[in-house]
């Protein structure tokens, strides 16, 4: 049998005929759309992620527009962010007719480089034909930005600072989330991210609760909240006052219902998919570059990648064995020809080309069983000295 790159089967084997019957809860109830499950989830995401305040929406991208809608980036701005990381990253600029402006990674970690970082913001300065406004610092696949060096860069220079951890949802430092040193965390809830639903879903966790109010009401197509109608009087339903442009960004209440039971054994998982990360780093480091985490980090592991001269050598030899490989990411975003427009930090992003071309991805997930790592373990080993 084929080694599954994530098995989604093992952990809903795991969760159950309660997973079952929640589902089944909803479909009787009729309440399809932010019903009671959306809300009871919002409460326990931010008891998880140490967040006073959580959004749940219907996108990993979504929950990063939203914010930049909220605080009025649009044309003129400029948003930093990496360039090795999904398209989705970068697409909430353009979202919101605003400037992505891309920043080289650290060559160890794979996240946002902060030098680089504070030269592109000066850069943007120098030249001033953009306003810089916010940063997106991504916690790729799974572990923690630098951000004790990101966010005094970000708050020197009057920039919102933006998590985006729809890799990373769970990942620490220093035993805190990155919305201890973030005005926002994001993240996604597609099936295959570490905390995952059975559709697509989103999140924005923050401590600001101004920000959480503004956020309710675009969502919602601009509804009026609470701190819109003090000293007026408005006797219909909220969302039929509609007080800015908004969008609608919802949570079905069935993704609610399956992300409720995934968290109750997410820190499980994430305890488990370390493990796995141990044994890969013992069975392969001798031979090929494994994965660094920062000093202080617990990466949620949502891929675990290596590098490798021969690339696609290696993952071709895999899959003759039955073993699937993927590659995040292998053009980078500001080589594509819609994003090479927007400009990049003064030096270039070397360490993202170089790595573009050497990283590939193992089977990773918390259900990974000891046979099936060591016999990817082992292919690994056998391509690699084979072509030494």
């Amino acid at each position: 049998m084929p080694i599954p790159f994530i098995d989604l089967q093992a952990q809903r084997q795991r969760l159950g005929q309660p997973l079952e019957d929640a589902i089944l809860k909803v479909v009787r109830s009729g309440a399809y759309i932010m019903g009671p499950e959306v809300t009871e989830f919002e409460s326990r995401l931010g008891e998880f992620g140490q967040a006073p305040h959580v959004l749940s929406c219907a996108s990993g991208t979504d929950a990063l527009v939203l914010p930049l809608m909220a605080w009025d980036i649009g044309p003129g701005d400029a948003v930093f962010c990496p360039s090795f990381t999904f398209a989705a990253t970068a697409e909430a600029m353009p979202l919101v007719g605003a400037s992505p402006v891309f920043v080289d990674i650290d060559p160890g970690t794979y996240n946002m480089d902060p030098e680089s970082l504070e030269a592109a913001i000066e850069a943007v300065k120098r030249e001033g034909k953009l306003n810089a406004r916010a940063v997106i610092a991504v916690d790729l696949f799974g572990q923690p930005a630098d951000y004790p060096a990101l966010a005094p860069i970000a708050r020197k220079h009057g920039l919102k600072l933006i998590a985006d951890s729809a890799q990373g949802f769970g990942c620490t430092l220093s035993g805190m989330h990155p919305i201890h040193w973030a005005d926002v965390a994001t993240t996604s809830f597609f099936p295959a991210k570490p905390l995952g639903c059975y559709g697509d879903g989103g999140a924005v966790l923050s401590r600001d609760e101004r920000l959480h109010d503004l956020l309710v009401s675009i969502r919602v197509h601009g509804q009026a909240v609470k701190s819109d109608l003090e000293g007026r009087t408005f006797e219909h339903d909220p969302k039929y006052l509609n007080v800015r442009v908004g969008t609608n960004s919802r949570m079905d209440t069935l993704q609610a219902a399956v992300l409720l039971q995934k968290l109750a054994i997410f820190a499980d998982e994430i305890e488990a998919r370390n493990r796995v990360a141990a044994r890969y780093a013992e069975g392969l480091d001798d031979l090929v570059k494994t994965p660094k985490v920062i000093e202080g980090g617990v990466s949620v592991w949502a891929q675990y990648t290596v590098e490798t001269e021969n690339r696609d050598g290696l993952a071709a030899a895999l899959r003759q064995q039955g073993i699937p490989t993927a590659v995040y990411y292998p053009i980078p975003i500001h080589k594509q020809g819609v994003y090479s427009v927007y400009p990049t930090a003064p030096k270039g992003l070397p360490v993202t080309e170089d790595k573009a071309g050497k990283v590939i991805s193992l089977p990773m997930h918390p259900y990974l069983t000891e046979d099936d790592q060591d016999q990817v373990i082992a292919a690994v080993r056998a391509f690699v000295k084979a072509n030494a």
